[in-house]
């Protein structure tokens, strides 16, 4: 057998090597999911810590204890719109990376190089994301009226 011998594709070998190919995409789609949860925990941080100060604040303004509060309450502010914007970024950067991932393995399915046979479903994370993204214009709306 020479080192240019191409293996027929119903090879135990070739079968074994789509098989773990395709488990591959299950895992990457797997560490997109953990990437975009990663993002979510750190812009719910940011919008609950940030709305806390606005609340705070507001109410020491509200029982008179303070006259100026602006400061506080804009740095407050700041913090949620910054966690808004850190989530939006995620949920696009996760729907690029997505679509990218799903037209490679179609791809590669129809070339037959690996088994497709498990389903690629729309990301639970990304419907939480784009839920926590309603909360905190929510929460921006709140502040801001």
């Amino acid at each position: 057998m020479t080192a240019t011998t191409i293996k027929p594709i119903n090879d135990p070998g070739t079968e074994l090597a789509r098989r773990r190919t395709g488990m591959s995409f299950q895992r990457t789609r797997m560490s997109a999911d953990r990437t975009l949860m990663s993002v979510m925990r750190t812009a719910l941080s940011l919008i609950g810590f940030g709305f806390t100060i606005f609340q705070f604040f507001q109410k020491m303004r509200d029982a008179d204890v303070l006259q100026r509060v602006n400061a506080p309450r804009n740095f407050g502010l700041a913090l949620v719109i910054i966690g808004i914007g850190m989530l939006i970024l995620g949920i696009v950067y996760h729907i690029q990376f997505m679509a990218g991932l799903r037209k490679t393995r179609e791809e590669m399915r129809a070339e037959g190089l690996i088994h497709g046979e498990s389903v690629f479903p729309t990301s639970l994370s990304l419907i939480t994301a784009t839920l926590l993204l309603l909360l905190g214009i929510a929460a921006v709306i709140g502040m801001l009226t």
